[in-house]
């Protein structure tokens, strides 16, 4: 009974989160077009069979996160792990930004950051308004709104979709011997913490490691992890294309949501740097957007997410061959799945003998 009524409970606050992401991208769509027409984009019309196809691919992803959680994969507790009130008093300053991404948009203005930034502590490609976002990621007020600004892109499935990368880390780790020892597992691109706070669910007494470009991002994930009881995962600036940790000095790795925002070399460069730290055995795990070759009938999804944000490098993403990148810096037992919009990799470095 009481699993009944918790997957109850877990249905209706995701069908609430669904309504409010699709209210909220209509109402500011057509607010932006009486205020601001010229900054929308041009987008392809979905057809209905694509839109059937993407509530049945959700469904399923939803109802896939609940039975790994009551199989004991995670806790159900993670299942409702938001912040909600903080969400709630942030919500109405997604709306005040709201024309600060339309100027820019009608300025194709994709560099407009903060003054105070010293460029030269980042790569250039990383130094523009990804999504057009406000101050892309390098001030605390992006930080603060990111995650209820991503929870608003996907319907509210972002953290279905992260939660993919447990099950195939679980039990790869285990199968590797690795998983009952002492075990350290490296979260690259961490953002604000929330794969952290799910990976801290699922492996209680690994010592995590979050690493990030973003000070600012650094600073709102060290508030939001700070609140879980245990050992407050340590997190460290820096770039993912040259990990300051030493050779094989983590059991696992794991990535999400930041292939598609990195050009075509520093991809491998952080596939082989992920390689590089990994013991022998250890486990990569990636989650990132679908692509061309495992889900064709979104296409036109892709191709509009391209159009109405700014994703310099989500083309060209979408058409790469991420199996090849993974086995040309050396990782073996590639294996990939899809989930809704995202597609997890899970791949091994090979033992020596």
């Amino acid at each position: 009974m009481a699993a009944s009524v918790t997957k109850i409970a877990y249905q209706t606050m995701q069908q609430g989160k669904s309504l409010l992401g699709i209210a909220h991208k209509q109402v500011s769509t057509q607010l932006m077009d009486l205020v601001a027409p010229k900054a929308n984009a041009e987008t392809i019309p979905i057809r209905a069979e694509t839109l059937q196809a993407l509530r049945t691919s959700m469904d399923y992803l939803l109802e896939r996160d609940w039975l790994e959680a009551e199989q004991g994969l995670y806790p159900t507790s993670q299942l409702f792990d938001a912040p909600w009130l903080d969400w709630m008093l942030r919500y109405p300053l997604v709306w005040l930004d709201l024309p600060n991404i339309w100027n820019r948009r009608l300025r194709r203005d994709v560099r407009d950051l903060p003054n105070n930034v010293d460029i030269s502590n980042f790569p250039d490609y990383y130094l523009q308004n990804f999504h057009h976002q406000t101050d892309g990621y390098l001030s605390d007020r992006s930080a603060e709104l990111y995650d209820l600004q991503v929870e608003l892109l996907f319907n509210g499935t972002a953290d279905a979709m992260r939660r993919r990368i447990l099950k195939p880390l679980k039990e790869r780790l285990s199968r590797a011997n690795l998983a009952s020892g002492a075990l350290r597992i490296l979260d690259v691109a961490s953002g604000t913490g929330r794969t952290l706070r799910q990976l801290r669910g699922s492996f209680s007494s690994a010592q995590l490691v979050g690493l990030d470009l973003s000070n600012a991002y650094l600073r709102q994930a060290n508030r939001w992890l700070s609140q879980l009881p245990g050992e407050l995962p340590q997190l460290v600036q820096g770039n993912a294309e040259a990990l300051p940790f030493q050779n094989e000095s983590m059991q696992a790795v794991s990535c999400v949501f930041l292939l598609h925002e990195l050009p075509a070399e520093a991809r491998e460069a952080v596939l082989a740097e992920a390689f590089r730290v990994l013991v022998p055995g250890g486990v990569l795990v990636l989650a990132d957007s679908v692509q061309l070759a495992d889900s064709p009938q979104f296409q036109p999804v892709m191709e509009n997410f391209r159009r109405v944000f700014h994703e310099p490098y989500y083309r060209d993403y979408i058409g790469d061959q991420i199996e090849t990148r993974l086995s040309r810096v050396g990782f073996t037992e590639i294996k990939g799945e899809t989930w809704f919009m995202t597609r997890i990799w899970c791949a091994s470095k090979p033992e020596i003998g």
